[in-house]
């Protein structure tokens, strides 16, 4: 047997096994967040029956453990359904059809609406392509990067922009907002499983969602990557393979 023979037969096993790896990984985060959920509720509801009825009746240090008691379960259920929804992404997807990226955006916006609204954002895009993807994990990618432009905003007024250029191929798609930006140490580690830039106490979330959008991009066969620059904002890019037709309308979406 030849050496470049070898090397190939090596690669496709090593493929293989980290393909197996993968699943099995996924299995064992969903039973393992599944089977956690019901000693966790137990857990949770008893706890805050001692919040309801002994806040106040003891001394205050009571009341503090109690509070942080309960705050630990609620962050840690959000945790677990968090894990399950990463563990979902290539074991519950739908298969893949064709998707009109302008539905989807639509979808996008209307379940952003309050949020939109409170933070006075302006969100635009370029007329979107019809793609083969799974709509739900599609509505969920782009309502994660809107989302997180929205959560990450500066001082400025906040403006998103979502647009795609048709390239070898494939769709790319981009996400691009003015906001507080990342810098450039952080590109890879935020798309890392819980991986958190800022603390609980600055901005809310579990840094699970980008982790997820990775995962959606890569269920579709697409990449997605960062560029950013520190106080002036950040964009987002995924590609889609395939081909799609695409309209000329330019939209926006804002505050009245």
């Amino acid at each position: 047997m030849s050496r470049r023979k070898r090397a190939e037969d090596a690669l496709h096993q090593s493929v293989t096994d980290l393909k197996r790896s993968n699943a099995e990984l996924e299995q064992f985060a969903y039973v393992a967040s599944h089977d956690l959920q019901e000693p966790l509720r137990m857990v949770s509801s008893y706890v805050q029956l001692l919040s309801r009825h002994y806040k106040g009746k003891l001394d205050s240090d009571a009341d503090e453990f109690i509070g942080f008691a309960v705050d630990g379960a609620n962050r840690m259920q959000t945790l677990i359904q968090d894990l399950l929804a990463f563990s979902r992404v290539g074991t519950r997807g739908k298969p893949f059809e064709p998707t009109d990226c302008e539905d989807v955006l639509e979808q996008v916006l209307t379940n952003l609406k309050v949020t939109i609204e409170e933070s006075g954002a302006v969100v635009t895009h370029d007329a979107l392509p019809t793609v083969m993807a799974d709509d739900l994990q599609l509505v969920q990618l782009l309502q994660n990067l809107v989302g997180n432009a929205i959560k990450f905003h500066s001082e400025e007024p906040l403006h998103i922009h979502i647009s795609v250029e048709q390239k070898a191929g494939e769709w790319e798609f981009s996400v691009a907002d003015n906001g507080i930006g990342i810098e450039q140490e952080f590109f890879d580690r935020i798309f890392v499983i819980f991986q958190r830039l800022h603390g609980r106490g600055e901005y809310s979330g579990t840094g699970i969602g980008l982790a997820v959008c990775k995962k959606i991009v890569e269920r579709h066969g697409g990449r997605i990557w960062v560029e950013s620059e520190l106080g002036k904002g950040t964009t987002f890019f995924f590609t889609i393979p395939g081909q799609g037709s695409k309209g000329t309308a330019q939209h926006e979406h804002q505050k009245r």
